[in-house]
Formats: C-alpha cells, sequence, structure tokens
C-alpha cells in the first residue's frame, strides 16, 4: 500500500511528465493498493474549479483506501513539527506533518513531491517511496 500525496496527485490530473506521476502511473497499471486520509482528499478536492471534474475526481478517490485519522495522529503530526523545530528545521506547511503522521502511523510509504518530506523522512521513520 502507497499513500499518495496532494502534490502527486495535482501533478497527475494536470498530466505532468514528472518521475512521481510515472511512478504514480505504474502504481495505477500495477493495481496497487493506493490511499489517502482526509487531508490529502480534502486539498485535493478543494482546488477543482470545475463541477464535472469536482465529481469525476471525487469519485476517483472512492475507490482508494481511505485512512482514518485519530486524535493520535494529530498528536504525532505536532511532534514531528515540534521535534524537526528544535533541530533548526522548519516544515513550511504543517499539513505535511499531518500526513507524514498519517503514513508513520499505518508504516506505508509516501509517494511526494514536496522536499518537506524529505526532512521529515531523515529524522522520523517516515518511509518514502523512491
Amino acid at each position: 500500500m502507497v499513500l499518495v500525496d496532494t502534490t502527486v496527485w495535482i501533478d497527475f490530473f494536470a498530466d505532468r511528465n514528472e518521475p512521481h506521476v510515472a511512478m504514480l502511473q505504474e502504481l495505477i497499471e500495477k493495481e496497487a493498493d493506493l490511499s489517502l486520509c482526509g487531508v490529502i482528499l480534502a486539498e485535493v478536492l478543494q482546488g477543482i474549479r470545475s463541477d464535472a471534474d469536482f465529481a469525476k475526481t471525487k469519485g476517483y478517490f472512492n475507490d482508494l483506501i481511505f485512512l482514518p485519522m485519530r486524535q493520535t495522529t494529530f498528536l504525532r503530526a505536532v511532534e514531528i513539527y515540534r521535534s524537526l523545530r528544535k533541530k533548526g528545521i522548519t516544515i513550511r506547511k504543517p499539513v505535511d506533518c499531518m500526513i507524514a503522521s498519517v503514513a508513520i502511523e499505518y508504516d506505508i510509504p509516501l509517494l511526494h513531491n514536496d522536499r518537506d518530506f524529505d526532512h521529515i523522512a531523515k529524522q522520523l521513520k517516515l518511509r518514502i517511496c523512491d
């Protein structure tokens, strides 16, 4: 199973020729288990302007594995942010700490295109897709 970040979905739906998009396409072709969480779902859907594209994307996401976020997920996200901040590393978007927390909690790799996740992975047990 792979948790696919918002950055990848945006590039995928925009049909960008990027390595992370190629990796997602390969995972789709292999019928790999793809997952998302509430934060990713909200980030992707809120950026869609067209009602038709919104409905299509929402329907597509219904087929993915939805990973619930509990209170412990959010508390871990806070710990991730605070621990990195103490080391002089500032995560630009705290929502990334929530997504990283989900991947760590479920012990699954994260497919992304955001350098903040690389910083988190270097310091904590976040697995990244290569």
